[in-house]
């Protein structure tokens, strides 16, 4: 697992965001809540997104897909706006093919929302950023399964 280093908008302090952790992180000087970014592959995935305190939203990507690269920077807005909300978990099915065979992954981009251990909502393709935040919310807001 690797931890990746995020600067916080409130007070421009960089903070070192492990992949996995108690809790949601938050800036090691002014407290803010930080965006919770990361990568996943077959070894740590049940440590860094099926064992989150938060909701994830998870990212099942490819280098050479080009809708992939298109979504992820929506991806990542997301997860900025919604700080100590939820964890975005990016996948890579080229590294990961366990995972992918796992969640029946067929096409790319998949997004997944895992709540408590469990998927509580798929999206496969690349829809318009409006659409993604409107699905995003419904599955966040959403009793649990």
């Amino acid at each position: 697992m690797e931890s990746s280093l995020t600067k916080c908008t409130r007070c421009g302090k960089t903070n070192r965001i492990p992949a996995a952790a108690a809790g949601h992180p938050r800036c090691g000087n002014c407290c803010q809540d930080l965006p919770w970014i990361v990568s996943a592959g077959d070894t740590d995935f049940p440590v860094v997104a099926e064992q989150s305190s938060v909701p994830v939203l998870v990212d099942f990507w490819a280098a050479w897909c080009g809708p992939c690269r298109m979504v992820s920077p929506v991806l990542d807005k997301l997860a900025q706006e919604r700080p100590g909300k939820v964890k975005l978990v990016k996948v890579d099915v080229d590294t990961s093919p366990g995972l992918s065979r796992r969640f029946d992954i067929q096409a790319i981009p998949t997004l997944l929302v895992i709540k408590h251990g469990t998927v509580a909502a798929r999206q496969a393709g690349a829809p318009p950023a409006a659409a993604l935040r409107s699905w995003l919310d419904e599955a966040l807001s959403a009793a649990p399964r």
